[in-house]
């Protein structure tokens, strides 16, 4: 069985639109969803800069947009079957939610661009950051971090956590690592899937009121524990929370091993999923294939969309 990925925030590059405008009637789609967002797509996924992308208000419905764009491709040239899993990660989940059809494609990056505007105004309210924690055993870096005052906001599986909270405990633990592991601190605009993104999550909860949830049309899986969630009123809502809470990535991995997946195909901007699907589920997904451009369908062509 297959299952498709779709990517979270962290994985964007300059230019990644470019090939994707290429395909007909993909450029009016993004010139509807700019004008949806007030955001100008096609300048920032094509011309803008990587600075000007890591704006998370910039970032996070760009995703999105490229995510639905590229599975709807994906659909015409190597369609996946309607039972087959699908996953995102953290904002990606947005575009999973789409792509099961419990939102809209216009209602999935419209809430991206309020939900990246909302959480990037809370990142300016007061000083905070993330890093990443390798090595050591998840269980100990999870009570060290809860020790330092810090959530483990994104445990991703691979041996890969990252720490959320104030910019001070985070420096503090970039200079003083648990032993045994390693810590960098990352680029972000402040302390995502934490409490301190509270305000995003009144004012995200404030615009999804204005949704109307259809129920999911195929399996689609969680973040917040990586079960299978089957009414799209409850997905709604874990969307809204998702903001203030920590990502389980690990725990959707499991979920999709749970249901028999043995190949993934994570939509643009790839990668990062699937490189820790390689590492977490070697063995158990046999075929993990990244698409970063739409030349890369022909990994898929000819290939058994679903098994």
């Amino acid at each position: 069985m297959i299952a498709v990925l779709a990517p979270g925030q962290g994985s964007q590059a300059p230019g990644m639109l470019a090939p994707w405008l290429e395909l007909e009637g993909t450029e009016d789609r993004v010139r509807r969803w700019s004008e949806l967002t007030g955001l100008d797509l096609v300048h920032l996924g094509t011309e803008a800069d990587a600075e000007d992308i890591q704006d998370t208000a910039i970032t996070q419905p760009l995703i999105v947009a490229l995510s639905l764009l590229a599975f709807d491709e994906l659909q015409r040239v190597a369609p996946v079957a309607d039972d087959a899993p699908v996953a995102g990660h953290s904002v990606g989940e947005l575009a999973a939610a789409a792509i099961a059809g419990v939102l809209t494609a216009d209602d999935a990056v419209r809430l991206a661009a309020v939900r990246g505007a909302e959480m990037a105004k809370a990142c300016a309210l007061e000083p905070t950051s993330m890093a990443a924690v390798m090595l050591g055993t998840p269980e100990e870096i999870v009570a060290w971090l809860a020790e330092e005052g810090l959530t483990a906001a994104n445990q991703n599986g691979a041996g890969q956590i990252v720490a959320s909270g104030s910019a001070e405990r985070i420096a503090k633990i970039v200079a003083e690592p648990l032993a045994g592991t390693k810590v960098r601190a990352l680029k972000v605009a402040g302390a995502f899937h934490t409490e301190y993104m509270a305000p995003a999550e009144d004012a995200l909860r404030a615009h999804a009121a204005g949704i109307t949830p259809q129920d999911p049309t195929r399996p689609l899986l969680s973040n917040a524990d990586g079960a299978v969630v089957g009414s799209g009123a409850e997905y709604l809502e874990r969307l809204v929370k998702q903001v203030t809470r920590p990502v389980r990535w690990d725990l959707t991995m499991d979920g999709l091993v749970s249901l028999g997946v043995t190949e993934t195909v994570e939509l643009p901007p790839a990668g990062t999923l699937t490189g820790l699907v390689k590492r977490q589920l070697k063995g158990v997904v046999t075929t993990p294939t990244a698409l970063k451009t739409p030349a890369e369908f022909a990994k898929l062509t000819g290939q058994e969309a679903s098994k």
